[in-house]
């Protein structure tokens, strides 16, 4: 068989690597080939990359508006790939907004050129639901007409779907983050509940894209300043996902005594007290790992008003909607200021009972999330499709 895979952001080219792998060890024997868009972890997983994607991680109107020209661009030269080598699946990881219009694209193509001498009919499917519940949930109907199967990593999302589209075939997988740090989920003491070390660790996680981290670090780095007045004694790390935005955090004014690292998010996690972290998938992990957190998220201006308006859900974390609930405090655009952060970090720093209660929401909220084999179950529904 043959695979196409497209993925656009860092989180989703681990998964699709992930599941690459998973996919080869299903094959029976055979040699599956694997092409498509991605990053350096797709690459390493033996996916033939006609597009690197990683310039291509964009949020909210404003960035797409900026690069709408090379992300056409891309679109059209994968699109002309899947008609040429006819994949057997095509597999959108994450990336919603592009993956659902080449799906359709796909669907438009086949609809125009039906007839004897073409039998190509690909399997479409999109590993990790876009958060149409979140806005837009008019994409559900273009999912449910396009998608032969979505899978899901989040237990509320198969019983959404059911309600608005039916005829869409979703599986929730469970999230992959058990198989990621299995050490961690085998009985280790959540954050919150560990004897707290000689002083307080605050982790910063501002983002993993160049506009996340002009927007958020300031702010952190100013929350910084106020927390350390009242805890001169406090660690600080950062954790970022490559060295350029390491070199721009330098230079933004980083501290030479914030421990910065490339990489290494699961040891961060493990030797930290409290974190500062942007909204997004790296919240569920703070979850994962036990340790309380305050949440930021800042954007553009017009991405902003047209977000305000679109969303529907009353928090941008996940762990909080999850819960239910704010577990993680969460501050937003013009409230994601420094004052706001410190107040909302000090007592989590600093008050051992204030910490065990999030960590016991925290375990709870983990719990939800399915067992280990997420990718491999993700494997197994798409090999079913045949």
């Amino acid at each position: 068989m043959t695979f196409m895979l497209i993925a656009g952001e860092a989180s989703g080219d681990l998964l699709a690597a992930e599941l690459v792998r998973a996919l080869r060890s299903r094959s029976d024997g055979l040699a599956p080939r694997f092409f498509g868009a991605g990053r350096q972890e797709m690459a390493a997983a033996g996916v033939e990359l006609a597009v690197d994607m990683t310039a291509f991680g964009v949020v909210g109107f404003s960035d797409v508006v900026k690069r709408f020209l090379p992300i056409r661009q891309a679109f059209q030269r994968l699109l002309v790939l899947a008609i040429e080598r006819q994949p057997d699946v095509i597999i959108g990881v994450d990336y919603g907004g592009f993956n659902l219009r080449f799906a359709a694209a796909v669907r438009w193509h086949l609809a125009a050129h039906r007839g004897v001498f073409n039998n190509w009919q690909p399997k479409l499917v999109q590993f990790v639901s876009p958060q149409v519940w979140a806005s837009r949930a008019g994409r559900a109907w273009q999912m449910e007409r396009d998608l032969n199967l979505l899978l899901s990593i989040f237990p509320f999302e198969k019983a959404w779907y059911a309600q608005r589209v039916p005829k869409l075939r979703v599986e929730f997988v469970g999230h992959p983050i058990y198989d990621r740090y299995p050490k961690a989920q085998s009985g280790a003491i959540p954050s919150a509940l560990r004897p707290p070390p000689s002083a307080p660790t605050l982790l910063l996680l501002p983002g993993s894209r160049a506009g996340e981290i002009k927007r958020h670090l300031p702010v952190m780095l100013a929350a910084l300043k106020l927390l350390r007045a009242k805890l001169p004694e406090l660690r600080v790390e950062i954790v970022l996902p490559n060295g350029e935005l390491l070199a721009q955090a330098k230079a933004l004014g980083l501290p030479a005594e914030v421990f910065a690292s490339i990489g290494g998010l699961a040891e961060a996690l493990s030797r930290a007290t409290v974190a500062l972290a942007s909204t997004g998938t790296v919240t569920v992990e703070c979850a994962f790992f036990g340790v309380p957190t305050v949440t930021l998220y800042k954007t553009s201006w017009s991405t902003y008003e047209i977000g305000r308006r679109l969303v529907k859900v009353k928090s941008l974390t996940m762990p909080n909607l999850l819960a239910g609930e704010e577990v993680f405090p969460e501050f937003i655009q013009n409230a994601a200021l420094p004052e706001n952060l410190a107040k909302a970090a000090l007592p989590l720093l600093t008050d051992d009972t204030r910490r065990a209660e999030v960590a016991a929401k925290l375990a709870q909220i983990v719990g939800t999330l399915g067992t280990p084999g997420a990718t491999r179950r993700a494997a197994q529904a798409i090999m079913a499709l045949r």
